[in-house]
């Protein structure tokens, strides 16, 4: 399972669209299951393509030919799907000297994306490179990097800043990190293994690799200049949005006859010594390392805990060892540093992380990214707790942990791991029933997709396509077990993210989010405006929208951070819900999300509808004064 936070970016996503054909003849596909894989036999590694111009050429065109086909040959309704393989195709042309192709490709991106940033911003670089080389007509690389820089600045100038500034901010802290280095150990830590153990690799890994060199080849080369075009914006148009949040944000701490809400953070563990005078505490249990209770957890006192191979245990925050406990303030510095660069904030922990990633080499990235991984799984549940508890004195918060994967080789997946998965979550809700939970805040969630490139990364499976059954039978086993116990739980309302992959969670079928179920609410996530993350995922799925941009909440330890997620826009909804039940806890889940919509607001764009918390307890407070 993968928690949904505003992950470490890896490399750019460069998103396209073309519109469908409507041939009859033409297969269809409607989810993420209909989309053909495709493997490639390998003798040589990842590494050795990346660094051959012939041998990625050979595999370019073997992709080139399969991706045109697939698009040829499907109706492709998710349009997601479709900004990738033409991402792919796009930078093949670019590969390839083919100008115009890859020209044509930028356009229809901008045509048909969505988000209103993505309108503005798509493509710009990719256009203002074309653009350069063929005014410099083979010119000095100095030539060719003025006109660049100066195509670059002429179409983000007059941009708006009110819709692009967040986009603008996160895209420059990001250029500033990436370097070849860090592309290359990327590279060998995750790629490498697979391919020398299948000697094949699946399309999405050829495309990524495909990817990482046009990053190499055409952005790092121009980097300082997009970093010096996007510093000229920022200064000539920095003014903060206005935060909306304050306005619509409600203590409750003050109100009279307030009721007990159990509110549970099924997350990657909390640090409930900062949760001390909000804590659920079973009183039935016992400190003794024994089933005092005979539920099945030992010293379940502020809720339960299972650990990366879905086992009971009872530590409530994930256990650090000694070695990880020293490197602690390294971490939070990394996780600050990464937050800051991105929100375009000057901070000591910024600069060393430039610094740092200035300097790093190929061997350094794994330990680098796994620390960094492993100090968000560590400090993501205190923080969504922190979230979903604030401005509520009857907020009771329980932990129901579960493990994620900071590797990037991670454990192989089995069907005996995605039984106990199954079993484990099962054994979770019917906790939350037995023990009057309310509401359940749930910032993670699965996908067919991630347990096939965990599949890959391990080796296992002759071929793509058998990868993608294999997954499905495991992935099936843990939705059947998921869904199952929150359709069986109808007295309690589960909030779940809607997923930062700026994706359909409905196709990409994103499980919790994607679940059609009276007692869920998914939720994106917008910035302190209500603007539209360009994170977070979207469609018919998700009910409503919160603030998920630069959320500030506690790390373990009780120091503050912010982050960002669509993990960060959940703990709000299920804030506003625990503060309804607290003040009126007859309310029925039905009765709870109505409150939650009905006080929303809608975009005027129908993209988003934005949650109001004193609107949703006015509703509540003028229904109570009609009885």
């Amino acid at each position: 399972m993968k928690y949904l936070r505003s992950a470490f970016l890896i490399f750019f996503g460069i998103f396209l669209y073309l519109a469908p054909s409507t041939a009859q003849d033409k297969k269809e596909i409607k989810s993420i299951d209909d989309v053909p894989r495709f493997s490639y036999l390998s003798e040589a590694t990842a590494t050795e393509v990346f660094s051959s111009e012939q041998k990625l050429k050979e595999l370019s065109a073997k992709v080139q030919t399969d991706y045109q086909n697939l698009l040829e040959q499907y109706i492709i309704e998710d349009k997601t799907i479709i900004k990738e393989v033409l991402s792919t195709l796009k930078n093949i042309d670019l590969h390839n000297g083919d100008l115009d192709g890859a020209m044509a490709k930028v356009e229809k991106i901008r045509a048909l994306q969505e988000k209103p940033a993505d309108k503005l911003l798509s493509g710009l670089s990719n256009m203002a490179y074309i653009k350069a080389k063929k005014d410099t007509h083979g010119q000095d690389e100095a030539a060719f990097k003025q006109a660049f820089k100066s195509y670059f600045n002429s179409s983000i100038a007059p941009l708006p800043w009110d819709v692009v500034q967040d986009d603008v901010e996160s895209t420059k802290g990001s250029l500033e990190i990436y370097s070849e280095n860090l592309i290359l150990g990327i590279i060998k830590e995750r790629m490498d293994p697979a391919v020398e153990k299948t000697g094949q690799m699946s399309d999405e890994i050829a495309s990524s690799l495909i990817s990482m060199k046009y990053l190499v080849k055409f952005i790092l080369p121009v980097k300082q200049e997009m970093i010096a075009v996007y510093e000229d914006y920022i200064k000539a148009n920095k003014v903060e949005k206005v935060d909306i949040w304050a306005d619509r944000d409600i203590n409750i701490s003050g109100e009279k006859d307030l009721s007990k809400v159990v509110v549970a953070i099924w997350d990657s563990g909390v640090d409930m010594e900062i949760f001390s005078s909000q804590a659920y505490v079973n009183k039935k249990e016992k400190p003794d390392g024994k089933d005092t209770d005979n539920n099945g957890f030992v010293d379940d006192i502020y809720g339960i805990a299972y650990d990366l191979q879905s086992n009971k245990t009872k530590d409530v925050l994930y256990p650090l060892t000694a070695e990880q406990k020293e490197r602690l303030p390294n971490m939070v510095n990394l996780m600050k540093g990464l937050q800051d660069l991105q929100a375009n904030v000057s901070s000591e922990e910024a600069s060393a992380l430039k610094k740092k990633m200035s300097q790093i080499k190929p061997e350094e990235v794994k330990p680098f990214i796994e620390e960094l991984n492993l100090f968000a799984n560590y400090a993501h549940g205190t923080h969504v707790a922190g979230i979903a508890s604030k401005g509520n004195p009857k907020a009771l918060v329980m932990v129901s942990r579960i493990t994620f994967d900071y590797k990037m080789i991670p454990d192989p997946p089995t069907k005996k791991l995605y039984k106990r998965f199954a079993q484990s979550a099962r054994e979770a809700i019917n906790y939350y029933k037995q023990n009057k939970v309310r509401v359940v805040n749930m910032s993670w969630g699965e996908s067919p997709q991630s347990i096939e490139s965990a599949l890959e990364a391990n080796g296992i499976g002759e071929n793509a396509e058998e990868r993608k059954k294999m997954a499905r039978e495991m992935f099936d086993i843990f939705k059947t077990g998921l869904y199952e116990g929150i359709k069986g739980a109808p007295e309690i309302l589960f909030v779940t993210a809607a997923g930062n992959s700026d994706s359909d969670s409905e196709f990409f079928e994103q499980i919790p989010s994607s679940f059609e179920l009276p007692n869920i609410l998914t939720v994106g996530a917008v910035d302190q405006a209500g603007d539209e993350t360009g994170f977070t995922s979207f469609g018919d799925h998700v009910d409503v929208h919160a603030n998920g941009f630069e959320v500030e909440s506690y790390i373990p330890g009780g120091k503050l951070m912010k982050m960002s997620g669509t993990s960060m826009a959940s703990p709000n909804v299920a804030n506003l819900a625990a503060k309804l039940l607290a003040i009126d806890p007859s309310l029925t889940v039905q009765e709870t999300i109505n409150l939650i919509k009905n006080g929303a607001e809608v975009s005027e764009d129908q993209r988003r509808t934005l949650i109001h918390p004193k609107k949703s307890v006015k509703l509540l407070k003028n229904k109570k004064l009609l009885k």
